[in-house]
């Protein structure tokens, strides 16, 4: 199981995830698999800026988890992402959850991703896609849940119905 993580702050969010989502389907290599609701939740780290909107999205791809880190990095660059403060405003921000078994900690790439376990935001819309399966460390997405203040600043923003998947991958 593929899974990447998509959040947005800046501009129109929900526009700003719809078209990273249709950006990478489009893409060569790239063919989402299923979609979670979006969550509208407080910023982490730096809180003086808008509430995000994040949403989780699993894909089959047969590019190597670096290809797909230069894909998601390209996809932001398209859209107009700026990296000038670590965890500041951002239209859109990509990132590689979970790759499949893999596991790489390198100068460019960390899979798992290294906080997905501490962050309702994530485990949240993970949960939706990955239901009772293992995705970091052994571990499902209820039972990190359960180690941490799970939900409090989660809130439910648009559920992925049938028609809204469709047009989603367009």
């Amino acid at each position: 199981m593929i899974l990447i993580g998509l959040g947005s702050n800046i501009g129109d969010r929900q526009k700003n995830i719809i078209t990273a989502i249709q950006k990478l389907n489009k893409l060569q290599g790239i063919s989402i698999d299923r979609i979670s609701s979006l969550y509208e939740t407080k910023p982490v780290g730096v809180t003086a800026q808008p509430d995000f909107l994040n949403g989780v999205i699993s894909i089959v791809t047969n590019l190597t988890p670096h290809q797909l880190l230069e894909v998601c990095l390209n996809v932001e660059c398209q859209m107009g992402r700026i990296r000038d403060q670590r965890w500041g405003p951002r239209n859109i921000d990509i990132d590689i959850l979970v790759y499949d078994d893999y596991i790489i900690e390198d100068e460019s790439l960390s899979i798992p991703h290294p906080r997905l376990h501490e962050r309702s935001f994530v485990l949240i819309p993970l949960q939706e896609i990955a239901g009772g399966k293992p995705i970091y460390h052994g571990q499902t997405p209820e039972e990190l849940l359960n180690k941490i203040d799970k939900n409090s600043d989660v809130l439910l923003f648009q559920k992925i119905d049938d028609k809204l998947l469709t047009y989603l991958k367009e």
